[in-house]
């Protein structure tokens, strides 16, 4: 009975917040200061935001607390005239339960306007309440997604920044046969294309030296050099051909 090895299955790329901070110090010290420019636009739009919406509700609470105080005022007077009547119709008690009865009703009345006051009192400030925190939230909501997008944005330009110090390193290191591309989406395309095309041109000028040097190892040999300079010229020839991967 035989068994058969089953391949480990491959690991899926996870992407961190390291993979978007290649040059951090470059990407933080921008996106820092896109955030201090949103975070001031933010607190002057919440400052105007903030203080007209206090006007509009020191206005509300004025006219509520003028209804409030005419209302207290038609209740002592409604007092006032039952003491009055009572006082002036002691003999006519029939009279004075009618008047009494339609103070009650206009009492009534203006303690369902006193409690509709008060009421309309609360929803104005549970509403600046709401509106402001709200206000707070959608404000650091707004900062947060600048940092996110400031990271984003600057990882568009310095990952080809980073990548072509890579390729910079292997071009001083004599390693031209390097591959790789920007992704797309990536900034700097049209830069890259330059170096890419330059390195190309490079790698053409090498192997004519490296064809040049051969047919001069030829001429070497035929011509009676040594083996020494013959051997020169060879190792010379091997590291051009070794940093084309001939």
């Amino acid at each position: 009975m035989t068994t058969s090895v089953q391949p480990a299955p491959a690991q899926k790329y996870k992407r961190s917040i390291k993979n978007y901070l290649l040059d951090a110090r470059f990407q933080l010290k921008w996106t820092g200061m896109i955030i201090g420019v949103a975070l001031f636009i933010s607190a002057s739009m919440g400052s105007v935001l903030y203080r007209t919406s206090t006007e509009v509700t020191e206005q509300s609470q004025h006219v509520i607390a003028q209804g409030q105080k005419f209302v207290e005022e038609s209740r002592k007077n409604s007092d006032l005239v039952k003491m009055t009547m009572k006082k002036e119709y002691a003999d006519a008690p029939e009279l004075a339960n009618s008047f009494n009865q339609s103070a009650e009703e206009l009492d009534n009345g203006l303690l369902e306007k006193q409690n509709a006051l008060l009421a309309e009192q609360k929803h104005t400030i549970d509403q600046q309440r709401s509106m402001l925190t709200t206000l707070v939230f959608g404000l650091a909501l707004f900062v947060l997604l600048i940092g996110i997008l400031g990271i984003y944005f600057t990882h568009k330009v310095v990952g080809p920044i980073y990548k072509m110090k890579m390729l910079l390193r292997q071009v001083g290191d004599g390693k031209l046969n390097f591959q790789g591309r920007l992704r797309k989406g990536d900034e700097l395309q049209d830069f890259f294309e330059v170096f890419a095309g330059m390195v190309d041109k490079l790698k053409e000028r090498q192997r004519r030296e490296v064809d040049e040097l051969s047919s001069a190892m030829d001429e070497a040999k035929r011509s009676g050099a040594s083996d020494e300079a013959i051997g020169r010229l060879r190792h010379v020839r091997d590291e051009m051909k070794a940093s084309l991967d001939l």
